[in-house]
């Protein structure tokens, strides 16, 4: 009896004959053996089919695949340690459900801009396949430490009046009454609310920048998990995101193997994230750094890519700078006791060229004080709701936003973001 069975759960059915759905990736013939790489979503597997081992019609369909073509092929599962997937497939049938004819993606090199314009078939190949299934885990290991942690996800709006740190870059649209409104770029503001009502939260969604930055870390719509918690002060802040990491790391390295593989990712770097302490300096540490190290920088500016590389560099593990300038921070990060030109707010840059991949910071809960910076702000009515929150029950706070594509990028260990997500929304290009 032949059993349907996916490539992911292969390995079950060794010595058992099979039927796999899904489509040709490629093939290679010589004389009278042929050699199937298949897909089927959940992973490849190559299958073998010999001449004299089935009916001369079906060598003769077999050696007719034409790639992506979609099929039903049954066979009998063998082991084989030279197998990618440790598994080959022994070919008895092949049934063509449908053929495709000059499919564009060949085996050859491709532009990246071709391969954008074709990105809903680009998704199909080994590499893409492992980003988006690391993606996927990415995403269920956040869950998971969040949701075992005692958070709640609520879904904050994504049509907002006004902006979380101030009215730059933003998507403006009108509103059903004529007035306008604006796509979210975070949902945090939201979220401290909603840490008052139920103590440790999250939302996780899309979020949106109208910035002309054409960057390898820098996408138009990108997804962001935006954990908030009362009663939580910037030292406890940094040490429940540094868990969150570990976790997030831990969880694709015990559950993507394979895909890390495909991608040749050093998972020795990945490990050593897991199993050490991530150093933490101060701001004014940090610029001391880049002027050691023949950086002109000076005090009070936002650190560039060339920074943040220089900065995880020097420690070669992911490392939190902290305690920033009041001027070049949100007016919502609480200020340092000790120092109220800085603030109690850290970012979490990656390392290995990757750079900033969490914002957190502790937030100001005192009325006075966010009434004041409410006024050196100009901020308008639309805040005000905000305000109330330290009117009524006001308790020490904090919170972060971690990216999910830099930390795809970074896990994965590629170049740009525009492979860590299946449609990407970039400068200048909203198709496909």
């Amino acid at each position: 009896m032949t059993t349907k069975a996916t490539i992911a759960t292969i390995g079950q059915y060794v010595d058992q004959e099979v039927l796999i759905e899904g489509w040709l990736w490629n093939k290679r013939f010589s004389g009278k053996i042929g050699f199937l790489n298949l897909r089927d979503g959940t992973g490849f597997i190559q299958g073998v089919i010999a001449k004299q081992d089935v009916p001369e019609e079906l060598f003769a369909t077999a050696k007719g695949l034409t790639q992506e073509t979609s099929i039903r092929v049954t066979g009998t599962v063998r082991a084989e340690e030279r197998a990618a997937s440790g598994y080959e497939l022994n070919v008895t049938g092949v049934e063509v459900v449908a053929p495709t004819v000059d499919y564009p993606i060949t085996p050859k090199e491709h532009g990246v801009d071709f391969l954008m314009d074709n990105r809903h078939l680009w998704i199909r190949s080994p590499r893409q396949r492992a980003i988006l299934k690391i993606r996927a885990e990415i995403i269920r290991a956040m869950r998971d430490y969040l949701d075992n942690s005692g958070f709640t996800q609520v879904d904050p709006p994504i049509l907002t009046p006004s902006s979380a740190e101030g009215t730059t870059n933003l998507f403006e649209i009108e509103y059903v009454n004529g007035e306008p409104a604006y796509l979210s770029q975070s949902g945090q503001l939201y979220m401290e609310a909603a840490a008052l009502a139920l103590g440790k939260v999250y939302s996780f969604g899309p979020t949106f920048r109208a910035e002309k930055s054409k960057t390898r870390k820098h996408m138009i719509e990108f997804w962001m998990i935006e954990p908030e918690m009362a009663y939580v002060e910037h030292a406890e802040n940094m040490q429940i995101q540094e868990a969150f990491v570990k976790h997030i790391i831990k969880w694709v390295l015990e559950r993507c193997p394979q895909e890390l593989k495909t991608l040749e990712r050093d998972t020795d770097a990945l490990w050593r994230v897991v199993n050490e302490k991530f150093p933490v300096i101060t701001y004014k540490e940090a610029v001391q750094i880049l002027q050691d190290k023949g950086h002109d920088f000076p005090y009070g500016e936002d650190f560039g890519a060339p920074h943040e590389t220089e900065l995880t560099n020097h420690f070669d593990l992911p490392v939190f700078v902290e305690k920033w300038p009041a001027d070049i921070k949100a007016f919502y990060m609480q200020p340092d006791p000790e120092d109220p030109s800085v603030v109690l707010g850290a970012d979490l840059l990656a390392p290995e060229g990757y750079g900033e991949i969490i914002g957190g910071s502790q937030r100001i809960h005192d009325y006075d004080l966010l009434k004041s910076r409410y006024d050196e702000h100009g901020l308008g009515e639309s805040y005000n709701w905000y305000l109330e929150l330290r009117q009524y029950g006001t308790v020490p706070h904090s919170g972060f936003g971690i990216g999910l594509e830099r930390t795809i990028a970074w896990i994965c260990g590629i170049d740009h973001v525009r492979e860590t997500i299946m449609m990407p929304r970039l400068l200048y290009r909203l198709y496909p």
